[in-house]
């Protein structure tokens, strides 16, 4: 998605992906290594939309030296503090959904990890009161689960506490991952 952005950048703001990093390098003030000053400079001092944004400021970003976490380094950051114990829970998660097909693979969010086939399928990420969220995505949900609310791309999601068997956790979600999966193909 970010080279389609980027090839269509200029088509849609006048400038191109490097005419606005020349454009934030020069005339913005900014850190280049900041990438939400960034964004917001671009939006308010020049309108530009929001994916393009984003490219731009990663561009940036990227030439000043920034390099994308990986999603082991963003995970890492996630399950800190009281969070630590609900790591191995999210890991076992997160390797079942990508254990669900070839096509399956993880990507890094600094709030969630989202595992995607086509489209995004699965997201795990730290939930309410010591939990781990497990969202899932689906066309035509089996009924009995709860809708999700503001979830990554999920329609549907799991609760996971401390006290949970990593192994148990994903006995319980393996069909639903195998159906999600299926469904966003």
């Amino acid at each position: 998605m970010a080279a389609a952005v980027a090839d269509s950048m200029r088509q849609r703001t006048g400038h191109s992906l490097d005419e606005w990093v020349g454009i934030v390098e020069q005339g913005s003030g900014l850190d280049p290594l900041d990438q939400l000053a960034v964004r917001r400079w671009l939006r308010d001092e020049h309108g530009i939309a929001q994916n393009s944004q984003w490219a731009i400021a990663f561009e940036v970003a990227g030439r000043a030296g920034w390099t994308m976490p990986t999603p082991q380094q963003f995970a890492d950051q996630m399950y800190v503090g009281k969070k630590e114990p609900l790591r191995p829970v999210h890991d076992t998660l997160v390797a079942a959904a990508e254990a669900c097909g070839p096509e399956a693979h993880v990507e890094g969010r600094a709030t969630y990890t989202p595992i995607v086939r086509a489209r995004q399928f699965a997201a795990v990420g730290p939930g309410p009161r010591l939990t781990v969220r497990l969202g899932l995505r689906f066309r035509e949900a089996p009924g009995g689960m709860e809708p999700a609310k503001a979830f990554a791309q999920a329609t549907h999601w799991m609760h996971f506490g401390t006290d949970v068997d990593p192994q148990a956790a994903v006995q319980q979600a393996r069909e639903l991952l195998a159906l999600a999966y299926e469904q966003n193909g």
